[in-house]
């Protein structure tokens, strides 16, 4: 938990939030806690501004817990020649390996190439010396090719028929829900009201000016709505973004491009990788990844056009079994069929649409990954399109452009603090000390190595919270699932550190038991809904604690039913 004066990030502190909302007129009224939203809150807060922020899901609901989880500098945009966002993601990827050292981690990967393909042994070569060059040669490491014989001991799995060789080269992994939620956290640590299961159901009005919404508590059934005042109101909806601008003016026009990008979860055992693996996908062409997780791995990601509501977005058969398919093209002995398949996740990239020159030739995956700021004629700010990596600089980008619009209000903000600023968790001291620290203490208390090593990655310094409250109680320190690190010290701390308000909410996002357990953790939702519903800001029924089991296991099986 925070130790320097903060209140708890909380469940109860939500409550207090939400009741706060319709007190005052707010400079900044944040709509989407997404990765941009809580990153937005969190950068204007530390202006001095007054920020609420609102979901109508919890932090991180959507495209931001379902991302491929990587920090990249964009290889894929050389193809394209997007210079200009590989230099400015580069730079994001080693300003966040510096800034949250407990979620972003070095992660090295291998492009094989195969006689035929698009890109040759030595043109690959050219492009990997042109990636380093727009990091500044300041990357993770240098690339290395690869000959096909030492490749074959790196990465014996991978087709041998035609192989060339290979580059070596270094990205990083993040645990993208973690992330979101540092940004939210840090947005309430610095004083702004962070309201997670309240939704935008419409806007306030005066002289034909846009002051503020009306937001309606999503755990209340039957609740009214309330009045909650800002002098800008920001659209950060990610792939809602539409859905809310025509909620402001139903004649606005839609400016997204919304694709779904599908993975799948197996066993790495299975596949064998030692490596991340960026690959053309032998089905279509396109680049996709095979990535490490521990003991599993994941496969992506795909990229077709998607209709209908993001919080629908499910893998179908047909995403299932084209993502198995390029992965047993490249690593012929895996034979991966669905009942490999342990979880899928599937989220919506809320890409923006190609304002001209949009014929019917134009791809889903030829869409710019490039983001934009505007305000509707409806009053909404807006931001639109974007990567995970580089969301510092989004919303910094978004708060300057709202500090301008309040400046002729009489408002006046600081400078955003973020560039330098670490995010909460971050190990003051270096990281591979600190987890070394973390595994041997919870070594010592009989937690298991492993739990340690989740510990550290997951909760940074707030791992030594988890630790004193498994050695006070027992019951706290043993595993929720036997093979999986987590402990039952964890939900609590869910609750009462990491505002969790729902079942899913620790179980997909706080944990990710939902992707790693074969029944989703379905075996032990009850005793956890139990333990969360008996916790300070929540206090459950018995109907209630029925109403979160079903609904999560609902959740599951969408998850495992491929769309059947």
């Amino acid at each position: 938990m925070p130790d320097e004066g903060f209140a708890p990030f909380s469940a109860a502190a939500r409550h207090e939030h939400l009741r706060s909302l319709p007190g005052e007129t707010w400079d900044l009224l944040v709509i989407g806690a997404g990765i941009t939203g809580a990153a937005a809150a969190r950068d204007a807060a530390g202006r001095g501004l007054r920020v609420a922020v609102v979901d109508a899901g919890d932090v991180g609901r959507g495209t931001s817990s379902t991302s491929s989880r990587l920090i990249h500098g964009g290889i894929r945009y050389l193809e394209t020649f997007d210079f200009r966002l590989v230099f400015e993601a580069s730079a994001e990827r080693r300003r966040l390996l510096g800034l949250a050292s407990h979620l972003v981690h070095p992660l090295a990967f291998l492009f094989p190439v195969y006689r035929g393909g698009p890109v040759g042994y030595r043109k690959l070569q050219a492009g990997m010396w042109l990636y380093d060059g727009l990091s500044l040669f300041r990357n993770i490491a240098r690339h290395t090719m690869l000959p096909r014989a030492r490749l074959r001991e790196e990465e014996p799995g991978l087709r041998t028929d035609g192989l060339v060789g290979a580059a070596r080269y270094f990205d990083a992994s993040v645990d993208d829900a973690r992330l979101t939620l540092a940004n939210a956290r840090g947005a309430h640590e610095a004083g702004a009201a962070v309201v997670p299961h309240a939704a935008v159901v419409g806007f306030l009005r005066e002289g034909g000016s846009l002051v503020g919404a009306r937001v309606r508590d999503c755990l209340r059934p039957g609740a009214e709505p309330v009045e909650v005042r800002a002098r800008v109101v920001i659209n950060a909806t990610g792939p809602w973004c539409d859905s809310v601008r025509k909620l402001a003016d139903p004649g606005a026009a839609p400016r997204l491009r919304p694709t779904k990008g599908v993975h799948v979860v197996v066993p790495r055992e299975r596949i064998g990788n030692r490596n991340a693996v960026t690959f053309r996908s032998p089905v279509d062409g396109r680049v996709m990844f095979v990535l490490p997780w521990g003991e599993f791995s994941y496969v992506g990601t795909t990229d077709t056009d998607f209709t209908g509501s993001p919080a629908e977005v499910r893998a179908d058969a047909e995403d299932v079994k084209y993502l198995l398919d390029s992965a047993n093209g490249i690593f012929p002995g895996a034979k991966l069929t669905e009942s490999d398949v342990v979880s899928t996740w599937a989220g919506v990239r809320p890409l923006l649409a190609p304002q001209k020159g949009a014929g019917g030739g134009v791809t889903a995956s030829a869409t710019s990954r490039e983001h934009e700021i505007w305000r509707d004629p409806g009053g909404l700010l807006n931001i639109g399109g974007g990567k995970l990596t580089t969301y510092r600089v989004m919303a910094r980008q978004l708060v300057d452009r709202a500090v301008r619009e309040l400046k002729p209000q009489g408002v006046q903000a600081g400078m955003s603090p973020t560039a330098h600023l670490p995010l909460p968790g971050d190990p003051r001291e270096p990281w591979e000390a600190f987890r070394e620290r973390l595994v041997g203490e919870a070594v010592a208390a009989g937690l298991g190595a492993d739990t340690g090593e989740h510990l550290a990655r997951a909760y940074g310094e707030d791992a030594d919270d988890l630790l004193a409250a498994a050695r006070g109680d027992a019951a706290l320190a043993s595993r929720l699932m036997e093979g999986h690190p987590y402990i039952w010290a964890e939900v609590v701390h869910a609750v009462r550190a990491e505002m969790a308000m729902t079942l899913a909410d620790v179980l997909v996002r706080r944990l990710h038991l939902f992707y790693e357990a074969m029944d989703g953790g379905l075996v032990v939702a009850e005793r956890v809904a139990r333990l969360m519903g008996s916790q300070p800001g929540l206090g459950w029924s018995a109907d209630e604690i029925a109403a979160q089991v079903g609904a999560y296991r609902a959740s599951v099986e969408a998850t495992r039913g491929f769309g059947g």
